[in-house]
C-alpha cells in the first residue's frame, strides 16, 4: 500500500486503497496499519502466487536512507477487476507513479487515469525513484494531463535528463505539465503553477529519526489541503510541515499525521 493512503485516511478522509498482495505474513503485516486507520479494502487484490512487494530500507545517522525493492504482486494489479465506477464516490485520485512501471498495474493504473479524466476528477500523481529509473520518460505520457505532478530533486533531473533544478522544471512545462511540487530536502519544496515558481521554506524540527515516508506524507497533506479549499501556497506550506513531522518517526507508517498537526501548525 501506497503510505500516502493510511496519512489520508488519518487526516479523515475515506480511502479506498487498490492495490495487491500476496496470501503471505508480509500482506498482513503491510495492511495492518492501514486497516487501523480505516482505509476501506474492498477494492485490495489477493495473488495466489506471487508474494507481498517489499522494500528494504537501510536507514544511516541524521535520518537519510537507501532502498532495495523487491518487486511482487503489487506488479500483477488485474486491470480485468477495475471498473469505472470503483469512482463514483471518490473526489480525487491520489497514484503511485509505481503502478506505471510495467505488468498489469500498469494497464490498470491507466484506465483509472482514463476514468478520472472523463470524471475532470483531481488527480494527483506522485512519482519514486524507482519508478523513474525503471519507466523513465515513458511515465510521462501516460501522466500527461493530471492535475499535479509531485516529485523530489533526484527524480526531477532523472526523468528530465536536466542539469539544473530551474532546466527540469522548465522541460516539464514544455510537455504541458503545469501544476508541479518538487521535494527539494532541507530547502523545502517548490511549487510551479501557470502563475509562476515559489520556493517554500521547510519547518524546522528537531530529532529527526528517519526520512522514509516524508514525501508520502508531503503529497497525503497537499492533496488533504487542496480538497478542503486551501491555496496551492497554503497547501505546499502544509505539506512541509508534514514531511517534516513524519521525519521524526520510524518507518513509512510510524508517524501518521493527525487533523491537529495541521490545524495547530497552521495557525
Amino acid at each position: 500500500p501506497h503510505p500516502a493512503q493510511g496519512e489520508l485516511a488519518s487526516l479523515g478522509h475515506r480511502v479506498y486503497l487498490a492495490g495487491r498482495v500476496g496470501q503471505d505474513p508480509f500482506a498482513e503485516l503491510a495492511l495492518s496499519r492501514v486497516r487501523e486507520v480505516g482505509v476501506d479494502l474492498r477494492y485490495l487484490q489477493e495473488d495466489p502466487e506471487h508474494t507481498t512487494s517489499s522494500v528494504l530500507i537501510l536507514v544511516v545517522p541524521g535520518g537519510e536512507r537507501a532502498m532495495v525493492s523487491a518487486e511482487g504482486a503489487s506488479r500483477y494489479l488485474d486491470p480485468a477487476l477495475f471498473k469505472p465506477r470503483f469512482l463514483d464516490q471518490a473526489d480525487a485520485v491520489v497514484l503511485s507513479a509505481y503502478a506505471l512501471v510495467g505488468g498489469p498495474s500498469r494497464s490498470y493504473a491507466a484506465e483509472v487515469l482514463e476514468a478520472a479524466r472523463r470524471r475532470e476528477m483531481p488527480v494527483f500523481a506522485d512519482l519514486g525513484t524507482g519508478a523513474v529509473r525503471a519507466a523513465g520518460r515513458e511515465l510521462l505520457r501516460h501522466l500527461r494531463g493530471v492535475d499535479w505532478l509531485l516529485m523530489n530533486q533526484a527524480e526531477l533531473l532523472a526523468l528530465t535528463g536536466a542539469s539544473s533544478l530551474s532546466g527540469g522544471i522548465a522541460r516539464l512545462r514544455e510537455e504541458g505539465f503545469r501544476h508541479l511540487a518538487i521535494k527539494v530536502g532541507a530547502m523545502g519544496s517548490i511549487l510551479v503553477t501557470p502563475e509562476g515558481e515559489e520556493l517554500l521554506e521547510p519547518y524546522p524540527v528537531e530529532d529527526i529519526v528517519d526520512s522514509t515516508g516524508a514525501g508520502d506524507a508531503y503529497t497525503a497533506a497537499f492533496a488533504h489541503a487542496l480538497l478542503s479549499g486551501r491555496s496551492p501556497l497554503e497547501a505546499g506550506r502544509l505539506a512541509n510541515l508534514a514531511g517534516a513531522l513524519a521525519a521524526t518517526g520510524l518507518g513509512a507508517q510510524g508517524r501518521l499525521l493527525r487533523l491537529e498537526d495541521l490545524e495547530v501548525k497552521a495557525r
